[in-house]
C-alpha cells in the first residue's frame, strides 16, 4: 500500500523515528507530567529533559547502523539528512517565529531555563523530535495519498496533495494549542482572555507545520 519509502535508508529511518517517539513522549507526558516532577526541576533538570530526549535521534542510528546504511556514506544516510533539516528548521522556528507568541498574544515562558533570544534551550531540543515525528507522519501519508491517486491529473494530484498537507498541519497545530491551553504543566502563558489566543496560536502552528510538512 505504499506506506514506507521505496528507499531503504528513507525507509529504515522513518521506522526509528516512528519507534522512538514513544520513548520521549512517555518521559515527557507519561513520567514527568503526571508526576509532577517539573515542581522541583531547575534549569539543569529541564535542559536534561531535552537533551534526553533530542540526542539519543543522533546517537542510536550512529552506533547501531541499520542494514540498510550499512554500505551507504555516512553524509547520505536518510536519518543524518532529516536530522540536520530538522536542526535548522527547529531552530528558525523558535529562535524567529516564537516571538510572535510574544508580541501579538503576550506569551511568555514560566518554567526555569537558560534561554537563546528569551526562548528556552529545552524548547529548542524537544522541537527537533516534535518535529521529526510530524515529518515522518505527513512522509508515509502523503505517500500513501500519491499512490490511491496516481491515475488521476497532475494538477489535481498536486491539489489533493496541498489539502492534506494543510489539513494535517491544522489538526496537529490545534491539538498542540488546546493542550497548552488546558495543560496544568506550566510551561508556557498565554493572554487567555483575548479571544483569538487560541485561533492566533493554532496559525502559527499550522504555517510552521506546513513548512516541515512540505520538506
Amino acid at each position: 500500500m505504499m506506506w514506507l519509502a521505496q528507499n531503504p535508508s528513507k525507509r529504515w529511518g522513518e521506522i526509528f523515528f516512528i519507534l522512538y517517539t514513544p520513548f520521549w513522549l512517555t518521559l515527557c507526558l507519561g513520567i514527568v507530567v503526571p508526576y509532577k516532577l517539573y515542581e522541583t526541576f531547575t534549569e539543569w533538570e529541564y535542559l536534561l529533559i531535552g537533551l534526553v530526549s533530542a540526542v539519543p535521534t543522533f546517537v542510536v542510528p550512529l552506533l547501531f547502523v541499520g542494514k540498510a546504511d550499512r554500505n551507504v556514506s555516512w553524509s547520505n544516510r536518510y536519518w543524518v539528512k532529516a536530522n540536520l533539516w530538522m536542526m535548522i528548521f527547529s531552530y528558525v522556528g523558535n529562535y524567529f517565529w516564537t516571538h510572535y507568541f510574544f508580541k501579538v498574544l503576550g506569551a511568555s515562558y514560566t518554567f526555569p531555563s537558560w534561554r537563546m533570544n528569551d526562548v528556552p534551550h529545552t524548547t529548542f531540543l524537544l522541537a527537533h523530535v516534535c518535529f521529526l515525528f510530524y515529518h515522518v507522519v505527513s512522509n508515509i501519508t502523503l505517500r500513501r495519498l500519491q499512490h490511491a491517486i496516481a491515475e488521476l491529473p497532475e494538477t489535481i494530484q498536486w491539489a489533493f496533495k496541498a489539502g492534506w498537507i494543510l489539513a494535517l498541519a491544522y489538526v496537529i497545530a490545534y491539538l498542540e494549542t488546546v493542550a497548552i491551553a488546558n495543560c496544568s504543566f506550566p510551561i508556557i502563558r498565554l493572554w487567555t482572555e483575548h479571544p483569538c489566543t487560541k485561533l492566533a496560536a493554532c496559525f502559527m502552528q499550522f504555517i510552521s507545520l506546513s513548512a516541515s510538512q512540505c520538506f
